[in-house]
């Protein structure tokens, strides 16, 4: 349940509209950022402000999460930062699209989820 919460959280904060924008120079952030975002640093000064902007919320965020959150939270960014931009589009696509759905059948797609997960090796 924590793993679909920190999924959802994340991909909310990276898809949703922030109506003000940074504009942060990796060097320009805290050290506690830059721990948070690591597998974002190569691509961080090519993000737009408002990118930047929804990543420093995770950034915050992160901090109140414990050891194991935080490392799936890292290993969740590390797997976006490797997704091309049309990866990107279809995961943002088919998390509106879950959203759209009815709360009983979002319950049934995350027990489907978690048993592959736990099926695998």
């Amino acid at each position: 349940m924590k793993t679909t919460y920190l999924t959802a959280t994340l991909l909310c904060l990276l898809t949703s509209s922030f109506a003000y924008a940074a504009n942060n120079n990796w060097q320009q952030l805290t050290p506690q950022q830059q721990s948070a975002l690591a597998p974002l640093a190569q691509q961080w000064n090519s993000f737009d402000p408002i990118q930047q902007k929804r990543l420093l919320g995770v950034a915050q965020h992160y901090q109140h999460l414990k050891p194991d959150e935080q490392q799936r939270v890292q290993q969740r960014l590390s797997t976006w930062s490797k997704l091309t931009p049309s990866q990107r589009e279809a995961a943002r696509a088919k998390y509106q699209a879950f959203n759209k759905i009815p709360e009983e059948k979002k319950q049934a797609v995350k027990a489907m989820v978690k048993q592959e997960q736990s099926n695998k090796p």
